[in-house]
């Protein structure tokens, strides 16, 4: 006896994917543009950046972090906002090496890379997962959690401008895999959120004042969420007290029917 195939039960969803797709200007921008993003994500950075007084642009920014990096598109936006464009092939070699490859091969990662390509400051990324090269960007395959990666990074940042290794930005486009519960995904984006201001505050350029009362900038920290309650409740107890600017912002190049969007914070608290 012969049976009928059962038709796979993703064609519907799938389907919808795909038409969407093809109808969305950012994913269309993507395959089209000569800059080639590796991700459609790159389009939200370059809004945000445009919208928000050109955070990255700035001359005095000169020490990015990129947490949960991959595939890369956030990093591309960075390296060519600090002025990085030509092929990466000094450290295209590195590729698929694990970190402390990395570090016997070029002695620290403070280390200057011969025949560097023209651009300012320094940019590290960091993922679990392996990212073929960018120009101009440090990537560090490795969890930001993991006990020592933040001296890791700090030792990548350092260089004769910021000694201490300090970021002026940290960004982050984090998000879990949809689990389908409302409560379970809010609470893995709320533990994410947790996990990412930890990190920057460790990691960011602390605002000063000096003896004249002129005040430095600060960092900047850049961070997704979904919204929900529990995130709000974290705004007022985290981000309110630490930060002297918190900023709510939905980008037009997040889709309509995403609950993501963006905190913007600014100048982190001595």
């Amino acid at each position: 006896m012969s049976f009928r195939p059962t038709l796979p039960l993703y064609k519907k969803s799938s389907t919808a994917w795909l038409a969407r797709q093809s109808r969305d200007p950012f994913v269309k921008a993507r395959l089209s543009s000569p800059s080639s993003y590796r991700s459609r994500a790159a389009y939200k950075l370059i809004e945000l950046n445009d919208k928000w007084g050109r955070f990255l642009s700035r001359p005095s920014v000169r020490s990015v972090v990129d947490l949960g990096a991959a595939p890369g598109g956030w990093s591309q936006v960075v390296a060519e906002n600090f002025g990085w464009t030509l092929e990466a092939a000094d450290n295209a070699e590195d590729f698929g090496l694990h970190e402390e490859a990395k570090v016997q091969k070029r002695g620290s990662w403070s280390t200057e890379p011969m025949n560097k390509p023209t651009g300012r400051g320094n940019i590290v990324a960091l993922d679990l997962l392996p990212m073929v090269p960018i120009p101009g960007v440090q990537t560090l395959q490795m969890d930001f959690l993991a006990p020592g990666s933040a001296r890791i990074v700090r030792d990548a940042l350092k260089s004769s401008q910021n000694p201490e290794g300090t970021a002026d930005i940290v960004l982050s486009d984090m998000a879990a895999n949809f689990s389908g519960s409302k409560i379970r995904d809010s609470q893995m984006s709320l533990d994410i959120c947790h996990a990412v201001f930890d990190f920057a505050k460790g990691a960011l350029t602390v605002r000063t004042v000096d003896e004249r009362g002129k005040a430095s900038c600060g960092g900047i920290l850049l961070l997704k969420h979904f919204a929900h309650p529990l995130l709000q409740e974290f705004r007022k107890e985290h981000l309110e007290p630490n930060f002297h600017l918190v900023h709510y912002i939905k980008p037009e190049s997040s889709r309509a029917d995403s609950a993501e969007g963006y905190w913007l914070v600014s100048r982190l608290a001595g």
